[in-house]
């Protein structure tokens, strides 16, 4: 098994910039705030979804899914592979997608090199063989946050953790299919067309959203879909077309910021302002000190009335994947 892959967060932006910088042409992907059909086909064509859950750790195999059917003779037809190392998943789901869509998407040369090599293999030796590229790990890892701090990701996980896992959902050949690394083949959830895709994987995802205590709302979901801005200019919308540039500026920028460590910043700041305030003597220090703590444990407070919040949730859901 290969290893030194970073756990990278479920965002749009990050998705879209990793599939650009691994070659692929006029793919982005938008987050979904509800389960919305109609929301899916104004952003066609839809190519799949990425679906990022709580996984069950304690769960044991299961010969059957809970929903639909697995696929065998999918698991070697389709581009399925096998998940055999961690913090992979999310990658590995991009590429579940994309690859099961090259005939629509232009994937770029390095990925058909790669296609194309592992096309005869079965799940478990395209799963290897994507994990010891060298070419996809660096990419994924290139969007990791930077850390200052050791990283537990490689000891296994005990059923006290929270632990994330990324699924992607596609139709395939006339069947939507769930496509898991971690399942020993594809999930066939019935037949659906390319243009039925966002009708028909909707109650799929609300089903699987029912099992989990109504409580949990930690859930992340993004649609792979071609650039909006191709539609843009098709219809000749400027000002549709300015937001979606806009929306590309902004992704840049926090995928830089992403890159950097600021802890030894942030420490250095914090020291030039310790030292301003004590050299203003030590009464005004110790006022300094008091303010901070009566706004700290203020906001404390409204932090607690508010906990469980809908916004605070999605933030965690995409920091702890």
């Amino acid at each position: 098994m290969s290893a030194g892959w970073n756990t990278i967060e479920s965002d749009a932006g990050v998705f879209t910039y990793l599939l650009d910088n691994l070659g692929v042409k006029d793919v982005q992907f938008e987050e979904l705030i509800s389960l919305d059909a109609e929301f899916l086909h104004q952003r066609g064509p839809v190519y799949g979804v990425i679906f990022l859950f709580k996984y069950p750790v304690g769960e044991k195999p299961r010969e059957t899914p809970l929903d639909g059917v697995f696929d065998q003779d999918a698991a070697e037809s389709r581009f399925f592979a096998s998940q055999t190392i961690q913090n992979a998943c999310g990658t590995q789901a991009l590429l579940s997608v994309l690859l099961n869509k090259d005939d629509s998407i232009d994937i770029g040369p390095k990925l058909r090199e790669f296609k194309d090599f592992t096309g005869a293999f079965p799940a478990d030796l395209r799963g290897e063989a994507l994990s010891n590229s060298e070419l996809i790990r660096d990419v994924h890892n290139s969007f990791a946050r930077a850390s200052p701090f050791a990283d537990e990701a490689q000891r296994l996980a005990i059923e006290e953790d929270d632990v994330y896992h990324f699924v992607a959902y596609t139709e395939i050949g006339g069947t939507l299919y769930e496509l898991d690394g971690l399942q020993p083949a594809p999930i066939s959830h019935g037949s659906c067309s390319f243009e039925e895709f966002p009708d028909k994987v909707i109650p799929v995802l609300q089903r699987r959203i029912e099992r989990y205590p109504a409580q949990e709302i930690r859930f992340n979901l993004v649609a792979m879909v071609r650039d909006l801005r191709i539609r843009a200019r098709e219809i000749g919308d400027q000002d549709w077309l300015y937001q979606e540039e806009q929306k590309r500026n902004a992704w840049q920028w926090e995928n830089a910021l992403r890159r950097h460590n600021f802890v030894g910043f942030i420490g250095e700041t914090l020291k030039g302002v310790v030292r301003s305030k004590l050299a203003e003597g030590e009464a005004k220090y110790a006022e300094w000190v008091d303010e901070a703590t009566k706004t700290t444990r203020t906001r404390l407070t409204e932090r607690r009335k508010t906990k469980g919040g809908v916004s605070k949730e999605g933030e965690e859901v995409e920091e702890e994947q």
